[in-house]
This record gives C-alpha cells, structure tokens and sequence, in this order.
C-alpha cells in the first residue's frame, strides 16, 4: 500500500481585527497571563516566591535530572547518526534550491544567535569552577585547583558547551526546518510536532506547545540577560568605581553587583531593546552583529598576545582528545539522588547516631574532605556564639526566642557530630560521595542543558531561517561542530590563561575569589594595566551591551513571530508589551532571589529549569516526530508521491 501524503494543512487561527489582529488570541492570552502572573507573585511575595521556586527546582531535579541528561545525550547521537545516514543528503528545500547564504555569513549568523553574553561571563569561570569542583574531584581521583584536574576541568567545560550543546539547539532547528523546506509549512514550533498530532495540532493541543515555546524563550532569554547585565554592573564598576553598584562584600568572597545596580543596567538595556525593536532598528542587527565579531576578534587577540597562549593550544589538543573519548560516558552518566537513610546505612557505629549532622557537609557538591571536617567543628562554634548573642537580647523577639531554643536543641548532635573519630569522618565523607556527585550534576550540568532548551525555541527558529537549501547533513555538522570548536578554543585561549595565572601564584586566588561575572575583569587586571586595560575593560561592556541588546530584541521578535502563526512581521505595540513583561520578569526575580539572601539570579535560574522541563518533553517528541517523517518521506519517494516544496515556508 502507497503512504498516504503528509499532514501539512496547518491552520493557526488568528484575529482579524482588534488589538490582537495576526496573533492568535489563545497563544497570546495564555502567555502573557503567565508570565504576568509570575511577575505580580515574586513582586507581592518575593519570599514565598524565592522558597517555592527554590523547592519546586529541587524537587523536579529529584525526580527529572536523569531525563534532562539522557534527553540530551540522545539528541547528540540522533543527529550524529541522521548525519551518516543516507537521508543525510537530503535537501532542505527542493532539489534545485541554494543556500541562501554564504557558508561564512552563515556560521557567523548561527554562532552570534547561539551564543555572544554566554562566553563573555563564563568564558573564564567555567574553566575556573570546573577546576575547582567536577566529578573527578569529588570522587577524590585529583585534588581540586591542582594541573592534574585541569583536564577534567575542561572536558566539562567541553561537555556544557560542545557537541551536546549545540545538538539541543540544532533538533530544535532542524525540525521546523525540515517541515518549511520540504513540506511548506509555517516556522511554528508546533509544527515540528505535526507527524504526532495531525489535525490536533490545529486546536488546544498545539496552542499549548506554542505556549510552551514561548514561556520556555522568555525565561531562557531571561537568564541570559540576567547573567549579561551582573556582568555589564562589573565592567561599568571597573571603569568609573560607583559604589552604588555593587553589594557588601563578605568576609571571603568578592562583592557582587547590588540589586539597585542590576534593575538600574537591566531597565537601560531593555529601553534600549525595545527601542531597536520598535523603531525598525532591528533590521540593522546585521550591523551589530559584525560589531559584536570584531570587538570579540580584538578581545580574543588580546588575550592570545598577553595571556597564556601556548599552555592554553596545549590544553586544547589534550582536552579535546579526552572530550572525545569520554563522549559516550558524558552523554548518558546521570547521578541519582542520595537519601539521608542509605547515607546512614553506610555509616559505621561511631558515624551512624548523628548522620542527620553528617549529611549536608558530606554531600556539599561544593565541599572538600578538608572542608566538611573543618565545617563540623565551626558549626558547633557558629552555633554557640549564635545562642551567646541570643541570650544576650534584653527583650528577644518571638522569632528570636525560637531560634534560641532551635540552636540549643541543634547543639549536642553538633557536638556530637564534631567528636566523631577522624577515620569515620573520612569514611563519612566518602559514603556523601553520591549525593555529592547528583548535586554537582544537577546544579551545573542539567542547569546548563535547562538553559540550552530554554534557548532553543529562539535560536532553533532562527537556524532554520537561515538554512534553506542547505542539506540535512550540512546543517547538523555546521551547526554542531563548527561553532563548538570556535567555542572551545575560546573557552581554553581565556578560562586557560585564567587558571596559568593561578597556577603560577600570579593571580594568588584573586580570580578564583571573584564572582562569576567579575571574572574576566579580574583577569584582564593581571594581564594589562594603565590606558589599555581600561580601553579594553570600555571594549567588553560595549560588547556585552550589543550582546544584550541583540539577544533581547531577538527574543521579542521571535516570541512575537511563534504568537502570530509564523509571521515575520508582528505589530510594534505586542513588541513593547513583550519587552515590557520579559523586564517585569527579570526584573521581579531579581529582586525574590536578592529577599532571600542568596545570589539576585538563583530564583531567575530555578524558574527557568522549571519551565525548560516541558520543552524538553516537546523536544523529544520533535525526534520521534522528525524518525516518522523521515521514514514515512522516504517511502513516498520509492511510491512517487510527491510532496512538492517550494523552498520556502508558509506564512
């Protein structure tokens, strides 16, 4: 029997007239609801909002942090195999269609979408964190900060911005690339879908994977932009020392930018945002773009001519060939939670009576075997001058009179924790082993891969604009390994000077202390010094400030084009309001992540992995999809039914 011809009647219903004319009401309605609703929470109750979404992130990583990382190491090898496979050479568009853009101005599109705000802020804190703490270091196989865990530190660093990075965007983007090209179809997101759904794709099923897309962009271009605009107080910082800036800085760490700081650089970048999305001064991106490309070539260069240019090809070859190899165990190595009750299982007689004091420190993914028997010891001395200092108060407050009796009841399982003979508190620490291998992952490696989902409605649409006419085949090896390959050299020529800076006690610790956005500030100051490091540092908040103002403006246009059915031009007055709710949210999360002490960006970053979780879903049913057309278009060709493509998709 001859294959039936593909579901391609599509038909997203939007207004005629009114406010919401080309959008379609449900989408629209449904998001902006959302995300209103999450500003007004974290605005009304920044601390009930900063605990729920701390708890609800932690929970979902109990139960989802091995779906997160298997999802992701499947994607790599689908594409890798879609790549060796005949259907690899297939067009995206019909046979005689030619790409539209040259292979240069292409990977340079592709890697300025993918990336820019994310290198500049991690460009020399990845390295640096993962030198400080990665799974061979927890595992106790090297000692942290030492030459022999510089290659682990960088096949993670690998790991979070390689192969399996751009994989996540590129499922996204060849999915609704493949549906345009070759079956005439809208740049929706559900349309990748439509193989699964057929016609139900035309109701309530496909509005919510739009609205999906949408919540998932507007969140992961909120981090983004969180990050890029901590990183923006610094450099500002840096050049003219504004104390209002900045926060108080603790007794061992750095001082981070101030909440005042943050909303005050985040409402300068979105006006600006917003402006270029508005005023039609979005079209000249292409402008900024290639600002972006040669301020990044001159920083880069920089580096290559002051910093550590030699140790850091070294490291590259070797961290390269260990990425490599360890490709397969990276992919699918995800780690299960630890429970206090089999951690207190594998305890002796002497650990055992207090492993509820025991488990914390024992399975801080952040921790040393140093640390954690040091920390039993401060606790106890924390503890007693906290109770010293309570039962001082005059006339104690009822929540102090609670803590008093909270500490005093704390205090011998402290003290007994403390007196555990060394030994067992090796052994301890050893039994926290797993628990501390699931926090690292879950708090870095499924962040990260969160983050790339996030980001992959946004960026994948826009592969997919850009790639007709290219092959399946050219698409994913261009859009996968090209740019992790500029992304690693980078990361080596920066994150590698950073840490020789250290190892050879240039630095002393003053890289390693700073906040991750200060970073590369700090190690520009070891490097250079006088006019230039500071036409330099001017350089990187320019550069950081275009990054913004792209990736933002962006955002907007693309949220705006998967609520309008596809539609490349959307209304200016949904573009505002659009912009004006992604400032409300970031905005409203940086104030719930500063009320409850911690980091401004912690509650930005647990709403963001809550929401990524069901894009991720979509995404693997954007594969499932993606096998059944495959197969299905190539029974057709044997049948001749023809599926005629115009090259071009539907709007």
């Amino acid at each position: 029997m001859a294959p039936k011809p593909p579901f391609t009647e599509l038909e997203i219903r939007t207004a005629d007239n009114g406010f919401y004319e080309g959008h379609s009401l449900p989408i629209a309605l449904i998001s902006k609801i959302v995300m209103v609703g999450l500003v007004l929470w974290a605005l009304i109750f920044p601390l009930t909002a900063n605990g729920s979404l701390d708890a609800w992130n932690w929970a979902l990583l109990q139960g989802w942090n091995s779906f997160y990382i298997i999802s992701v190491g499947a994607f790599a090898f689908f594409l890798f195999a879609l790549a060796l496979l005949p259907v690899g050479k297939r067009k995206l568009g019909g046979p005689d269609t030619v790409p539209e853009f040259s292979n240069f101005s292409w990977f340079s599109m592709m890697f300025g979408a993918g990336l820019g705000v994310g290198l500049m802020v991690f460009a020399t804190a990845e390295p640096l964190g993962l030198w400080g703490s990665n799974p061979e270091i927890l595992a106790g196989n090297v000692e942290a900060n030492s030459e022999e865990a510089l290659t682990s530190a960088f096949r993670y660093t690998f790991l979070h911005y390689g192969f399996h990075a751009w994989a996540i965007y590129v499922v996204t983007g060849l999915s609704l690339a493949y549906y345009a090209y070759t079956r005439d179809m809208p740049l929706t997101i559900r349309t990748a879908l439509t193989p699964l759904l057929g016609r139900a794709a035309n109701g309530l099923i496909g509005h919510l994977v739009d609205i999906l897309g949408v919540v998932a962009t507007i969140l992961g271009v909120s981090v983004t932009i969180g990050f890029g605009v901590s990183q923006f107080v610094d450099g500002v910082y840096a050049v003219t020392g504004m104390g209002w800036l900045m926060g108080p800085a603790g007794e061992d760490a750095a001082p981070k930018p101030s909440t005042v700081g943050l909303l005050s650089a985040l409402g300068i970048i979105m006006l600006l945002s917003i402006l270029s999305a508005v005023s039609g001064l979005g079209r000249g991106i292409k402008y900024l773009s290639n600002l972006n490309l040669v301020l990044s070539i001159i920083l880069l260069m920089t580096f290559v001519i002051f910093g550590s240019f030699l140790f850091a090809m070294t490291t590259y070859a070797t961290a390269l060939a260990d990425y490599v190899l360890s490709f397969f165990a990276l992919s699918f190595e995800a780690y299960s939670p630890l429970t206090e009750a089999a951690f207190a299982g594998d305890l002796d007689a002497a650990a055992a009576p207090v492993a509820g004091e025991l488990f914390g420190g024992a399975t801080n993914p952040w921790g040393s075997l140093d640390g954690f028997q040091g920390g039993l010891g401060g606790a106890v001395t924390d503890a007693r001058t906290a109770i010293a200092a309570l039962e001082a108060e005059a006339a104690p407050t009822p929540e102090q009179t609670a803590e008093l009796a909270a500490l005093t009841a704390s205090l011998p399982g402290l003290e007994a924790a403390a007196a555990v003979p060394a030994a067992a508190q090796v052994a301890a620490y050893e039994a926290g082993t797993q628990g501390r291998l699931f926090g690292w992952q879950s708090s870095w490696t499924t962040f990260y891969w969160a983050w790339w989902i996030a980001f992959s409605p946004f960026v994948g649409l826009f592969l997919a604009r850009i790639s007709r006419g290219r092959t399946v085949r050219g698409f994913i090896l261009g859009c996968v390994i090209a740019p992790a390959m500029v992304c690693f050299a980078w990361m080596t020529i920066l994150g590698g000077t950073a840490i020789d800076l250290e190892l050879s006690g240039v630095a002393e610790g003053s890289i390693i202390a700073a906040s991750n956005t200060n970073k590369l500030f700090v190690t520009l100051g070891h490097m250079i010094s006088g006019g230039f490091l500071t036409g330099i540092t001017i350089m990187c908040v320019v550069l950081i400030m275009t990054f913004l103002v792209t990736s933002a403006d962006s955002g907007i246009l693309v949220m705006n084009t998967i609520m309008s059915g596809g539609e490349q031009e959307t209304g200016i007055k949904h573009r505002i309001i659009w912009g004006l709710i992604m400032t409300g949210v970031i905005g409203a999360l940086i104030i719930a992540g500063n009320s409850g002490g911690a980091n401004p960006l912690d509650s930005l970053q647990d709403a963001m992995i809550i929401g990524a979780l069901p894009f991720t879903i979509v995404m693997v049913l954007m594969v499932i999809s993606l096998i059944k057309a495959m197969f299905n278009d190539g029974r057709r060709e044997k049948a001749g039914v023809v599926v005629q493509p115009s090259g071009q998709p539907a709007e």
